[in-house]
């Protein structure tokens, strides 16, 4: 009898890691599942080295995609910015091609990023992040990728699309949304674009996506999302994740001013970039909403529902808008 056809399937380790070794003249590999998601991580060990084999999901990324996140992850590692880098195979390529029961898909491997993933750490360190941040800023400004720009429509409109699938337009939180989203875009549209940076924008960073090592060095990871935009993105995005994450307001802007004074020892934040990250980081969680419902099939679908939207709209987007957009401008 024919397999039954899948939409998603999650890669077995064993065969990967003979994949992989194959295809890099590696020898003892093992290797094992570190993470299913967006895409699919695999830890690969061979002898004292470890790596990460990335598995893109089917039609997540067209190779030209995965070929600029290649292009800006080299771009980095040769200027000395400290990020997990793509590693190049026996024949020195980079993207592979594994003829899953969905489809083809596409695997990289990356070097492996030294250290451990913390929630929670000290200003100190936060410092450091900062200065990481502004180190690849500094490499990335005035660079544009083949991939997507993060313009207001983007983040904002389109993202919006698919969130209006799972929740109801009648209910309070799909008409505050509706509401916020208009708001957002006229201040975004009002900014002043010649105060603003743009280049190459990681969209990402924050404690998921970089190790710190025993020695406090930052190592940063999962370029997945990199695209064209504003630099203070970036920034927005790790603002907004740590008012996530550091639940006593003293210590959150005691770690906050470290991260910003670890920044500008390298690069000036505009005053109008600083004007613009609440907004932003408003409007990448109307963007990040939006790419859990794009992915519902095969990712979000454990979790996401009617009750997670309305309490992760109202305990986390609404309550950082009131905090930090109306509680200032009022």
């Amino acid at each position: 009898m024919q397999n039954f056809p899948v939409s998603n399937s999650t890669l077995s380790a064993g065969p990967v890691g003979l994949f992989v070794q194959q295809k890099f003249n590696l020898s003892n590999v093992t290797c094992k599942l570190l993470k299913t998601g967006i895409n699919h991580s695999y830890l690969i060990t061979s002898g004292d080295s470890r790596y990460v084999f990335r598995i893109y999901s089917l039609n997540w990324r067209t190779t030209k995609e995965i070929e600029e996140e290649i292009r800006l992850l080299n771009l980095l590692h040769r200027n000395a910015v400290p990020v997990s880098y793509p590693v190049a195979d026996a024949e020195g390529g980079y993207i592979q091609y594994l003829p899953a029961p969905e489809g083809m898909r596409y695997g990289v491997l990356f070097s492996f990023a030294e250290g451990e993933k913390h929630l929670n750490f000290s200003a100190d360190l936060h410092f450091k992040v900062g200065q990481t941040m502004a180190k690849m800023h500094q490499t990335v400004q005035g660079l544009q990728l083949d991939r997507v720009t993060y313009t207001p429509e983007v983040l904002l409109q389109d993202s919006f699309k698919h969130l209006k699938q799972f929740l109801p337009e009648e209910s309070d939180e799909f008409q505050w949304m509706l509401s916020t989203q208009l708001y957002l875009l006229n201040e975004l549209h009002k900014a002043d674009v010649t105060s603003l940076r743009k280049g190459a924008v990681h969209l990402d960073i924050w404690f998921d996506n970089f190790n710190i090592s025993k020695a406090g060095d930052i190592t940063l990871f999962d370029f997945d999302f990199c695209g064209n935009g504003w630099l203070c993105l970036d920034i927005a995005y790790y603002v907004l994740q740590l008012h996530s994450t550091e639940k006593a307001e003293n210590e959150r802007n005691e770690k906050l001013r470290s991260f910003f004074a670890g920044y500008e020892t390298l690069l000036p934040i505009s005053a109008e970039e600083r004007r613009l990250l609440p907004a932003l980081g408003v409007s990448l969680y109307f963007f990040y909403l939006g790419v859990q419902s794009q992915r519902f099939d095969n990712w979000s679908n454990v979790f996401l529902n009617e009750t997670y939207l309305k309490r992760f709209i109202n305990l986390l987007v609404k309550n950082y808008f009131d905090k930090q957009i109306i509680a200032i401008t009022s």
